[in-house]
C-alpha cells in the first residue's frame, strides 16, 4: 500500500502536535523551574494547536487529500496536544497551588478521558452534526485559560478544587450531553443553528476583549450551558 506521509493536511497536523508538545513541555518545565517559564505560555501553543486542527480539514477539504492516514494522525495529535497538555496543566496547578502526596494522579483523569472521547469520535457515524461530549480542544483551552487567569492573579483555586475541575472535565468528555458544533454550513441567517453560532462567536468574542484570554474557560462554559439547553429543550420537545 504506497502511504503518501506529507501532503498538505498531514503537514499541518504535524504543527499541531508540534505544538501541542510544546505546550506539554512548557507545563512540565513550570512544574521543575516556576520562576522560569510561566504557566501562561502552554495555552498560547494550545491556541495554535487548536487554529491547526482545523485547518488541516479545511485544507483536506480544498485539496481533496483525504486519507485513512491523515484521520489517525489527527487523533494521534488532538492526545497530545488537548488530552495530555491539560492533564500536565492540572499537575503543575496542583503542585504550585500546595497540594502534596499523590493526590495529582487524578488529573490524570482528563488524558484518560481524552483518549476514551477521541476514540468514540472516530466510530461514532452521529458526531457529523454536532458532538457527544465536550471536544477535546475546548477542554483543553478551558484549562489552559483558567491556568492563565491563576497566573494573572485573577484568583486562586486551592489543590482539591483543581482536583474537582479535573473530575468534571474529564466526565464532560466522556458525557452524553450533545455539543452544537461551530463549524458552518453555508453563512445564511436564515438557518437557525447559524444564527446560534453566531451569536455564540460574538458574545464570546466580546467576553475575550473584555476579559483577556484568561476568561476563555468563561466562555466554554457558556457552550457547555447552551449545549446542555439545548438538549433538555429537545427532549422535552420529542416528548409533546
Amino acid at each position: 500500500m504506497k502511504v503518501k506521509y506529507f501532503t498538505l493536511p498531514n503537514i499541518i497536523t504535524l504543527g499541531n502536535l508540534a505544538c501541542g508538545t510544546m505546550a506539554a513541555v512548557c507545563a512540565v518545565s513550570h512544574i521543575w523551574a516556576p520562576e522560569v517559564v510561566s504557566l501562561k505560555v502552554p495555552l498560547l501553543f494550545i491556541l495554535v494547536s487548536a487554529v491547526l486542527d482545523f485547518c488541516d480539514g479545511l485544507a483536506a477539504r480544498l485539496t481533496g487529500q483525504y486519507s485513512a492516514l491523515g484521520v489517525q494522525l489527527d487523533s494521534l495529535a488532538d492526545m497530545v496536544s488537548f488530552g495530555l497538555t491539560p492533564s500536565l496543566i492540572l499537575v503543575a496547578m496542583f503542585e504550585k497551588a500546595g497540594g502534596v502526596g499523590a493526590w495529582w494522579l487524578i488529573a490524570l483523569s482528563v488524558v484518560l478521558c481524552s483518549a476514551l472521547r477521541l476514540a468514540r469520535f472516530n466510530i461514532d457515524e452521529e458526531q457529523k452534526e454536532e458532538f457527544i461530549g465536550l471536544p477535546t480542544p475546548a477542554c483543553a483551552i478551558a484549562i489552559g485559560s483558567l491556568a492563565w487567569a491563576v497566573e494573572e492573579g485573577l484568583f486562586s483555586l486551592s489543590p482539591s478544587v483543581i482536583l474537582v475541575v479535573a473530575v468534571v472535565a474529564a466526565w464532560l468528555l466522556i458525557s452524553p450531553i450533545k455539543m452544537f458544533s461551530l463549524k458552518f454550513k453555508g453563512f445564511s441567517l436564515k438557518n437557525l443553528a447559524n444564527r446560534l453560532r453566531y451569536a455564540f462567536l460574538l458574545v464570546g468574542a466580546v467576553v475575550v476583549i473584555l476579559g483577556g484570554l484568561g476568561s476563555i474557560w468563561a466562555v466554554i462554559i457558556l457552550y457547555i450551558l447552551i449545549s446542555l439547553a439545548r438538549m433538555i429543550a429537545g427532549g422535552c420537545k420529542a416528548k409533546k
